[in-house]
Order: structure tokens, then sequence, then C-alpha cells
């Protein structure tokens, strides 16, 4: 694998009408943000081959979204993803059934965000200041590239507000 892209889920709603956390889905916000990242990353050249999503609603809902952008990448939702946590989302990455140029996972805070720390951390040549410290918010994108012996090495950050995205 040379690249690795982390994205978390859009904005959701705060509340699922069968009231499970599971089944939240995305608000006009998420889908948007969701959308603008995918097209951020296909811009950039960073498009996945393949997106492990998480199953529940918020996370589909943003692969949909930011899916468009990313015509040839194939999909598969993976249940173990809801709520992973750092070591689980690493397990996962280590365990990539298939060969793949570039992985996305599609999930959820905290996980998420203290992968993207600890990946931080462990690159070969860490940089002074580390932007994934403060916070990782809904649709944001942190894109690592990979060297051969599976060292991360943290590219960018990719925020919504930084594209015209956020609160509309």
């Amino acid at each position: 694998m040379q690249r690795l892209i982390l994205l978390r889920h859009g904005k959701a709603e705060s509340v699922a009408a069968t009231g499970g956390d599971f089944e939240r889905g995305l608000t006009e916000r998420g889908r948007r943000d969701a959308a603008l990242i995918g097209r951020v990353l296909a811009e950039a050249g960073v498009a996945p081959d393949l997106a492990l999503v998480s199953s529940a609603r918020r996370a589909r809902e943003t692969w949909d979204e930011a899916a468009h952008a990313f015509p040839r990448a194939r999909c598969v939702n993976e249940r173990l993803l809801y709520l992973a946590s750092a070591e689980q989302l690493a397990q996962m990455v280590a365990k990539a059934s298939e060969p793949v140029n570039c992985l996305m996972i599609v999930g959820h805070n905290p996980g998420l965000h203290d992968f993207s720390l600890a990946l931080f951390s462990g690159q070969a040549s860490p940089r002074a200041a580390n932007p994934l410290i403060g916070a990782f918010p809904t649709a944001a994108a942190a894109v690592f590239r990979m060297d051969p012996s599976g060292a991360a090495n943290f590219e960018r950050l990719l925020l919504p507000r930084d594209h015209g995205g956020g609160p509309a």
C-alpha cells in the first residue's frame, strides 16, 4: 500500500428517528462536506482503490457522497469499524486482504483521531508541529504515504472549512 486515507464521517444528526446511535444519518452539511472532501482528494490525485467503511449509517452516507469522486474505488462495509479503537484500526489496515495502492477508512472518532496521532508520532522524520493534535472534525481526511516497510509519513490534513465547507 502506498497511501492510507483516514476519513471521519460527515456531520450527523444528534438523534436518529429510531433513537439508536448506529442509525444516525448525515445532516445536509454532512452530505455537502463529505462530497467536498471527496472532490478535494480527487483533485489532489489522492483516490482510494478500496474503501473500508463502517456500517453505521452516517459512515455509509459519507462514503456515498465522497464516492462520486472515486468511480473506480471498491467499497466494503465493515461492522468492526463502528467505534473501532486505534489498535483495532491498525489491525484492520495490517490485515487488508488484497493489495491496494490506496486504502481509505471511513469511520469514527475517537478511534480515527487516535490512530492518526499514532501514525504521525511513529513516522520516520516527524515534523516540528503536528497538525493532527488539535481536533479531527467531521469530514476531515488525514492522508499518509506508506513506505515499503509499512511506516507512515504524514502528507496532509484536509478540513472542509479550508475548502469552503463547514457551517452554512
